[in-house]
C-alpha cells in the first residue's frame, strides 16, 4: 500500500517543485541582471554610423573622457518607442551624453528613418546589424544602457526602458558621483 501511494505522491511533489522554481522566477526582476561587464573596461568594438549621419561612427575609443550612457536599440524594438521620449529629454536638459548603437536592423534605412522620425538624442550612433558590439556588451535585448566613467569602465547596466523614477533614484545619483571622482 505504501509504495501506491508514492507512486501517487511523486507526480505531485515534481509539480510542486517545478512550481516553486518558476514561482521564484517570476519574482526576479529582469532589469536587475548583474553584468559581467561592470567594473571593467568597455569591449572593443567599432560600429559604422548610422545612413545619413556624418559622424564617423561609434567605437569604444569614443567613451573616455566624460561619464556618458550608452544605449542599445532598435526601430523595431517597442519598449525603445517607450523609452525614446525620455532619452529626448535628457538630451534636451543636457544632462549627460548618450550613444547609442542600432542593434539588428534587417533594414539599413529602419534606424536612420526611426530617428528622423521621432528624434535623434544620441551624440554617436553606430550600426550594428550584425551584433558584433551587442554582443561584446553582453545585450540581451533591447533597450539596455550602460553607464560609462571617464575612463571608459561601464559601472552600471540597466535592461528595460529608462524611466524619470530610474533616472532621478539610480542613474543620476550614479552620475553624479562618477563625475566627481579624480580622473587618474
Amino acid at each position: 500500500m505504501k509504495m501506491r501511494q508514492l507512486l501517487f505522491a511523486l507526480p505531485l511533489l515534481g509539480f510542486l517543485g517545478i512550481g516553486a522554481y518558476l514561482g521564484i522566477g517570476l519574482t526576479m526582476d529582469p532589469s536587475k541582471l548583474p553584468s559581467m561587464l561592470e567594473g571593467k573596461p568597455v569591449p572593443a568594438f567599432d560600429l559604422q554610423p548610422l545612413q545619413g549621419r556624418d559622424d564617423i561612427g561609434f567605437s569604444n575609443d569614443h567613451l573616455k573622457g566624460e561619464v556618458s550612457l550608452v544605449n542599445v536599440f532598435g526601430s523595431w524594438c517597442v519598449a525603445c518607442r517607450i523609452e525614446h521620449p525620455f532619452l529626448m529629454q535628457l538630451k534636451a536638459n543636457d544632462l549627460v551624453p548618450i550613444h547609442g548603437i542600432d542593434w539588428r536592423e534587417t533594414d539599413r534605412l529602419a534606424g536612420p528613418a526611426w530617428l528622423k522620425r521621432f528624434g535623434d538624442p544620441y551624440t554617436r550612433v553606430g550600426d550594428d546589424p550584425k551584433s558584433k558590439a551587442a554582443i561584446a556588451f553582453g545585450v540581451t535585448g533591447a533597450p539596455e544602457t550602460f553607464v560609462v566613467d571617464q575612463q571608459g569602465i561601464i559601472r552600471y547596466k540597466f535592461v528595460g526602458p529608462l524611466t524619470p523614477q530610474i533616472w532621478a533614484e539610480t542613474l543620476k545619483p550614479l552620475i553624479e558621483h562618477l563625475r566627481k571622482e579624480p580622473l587618474s
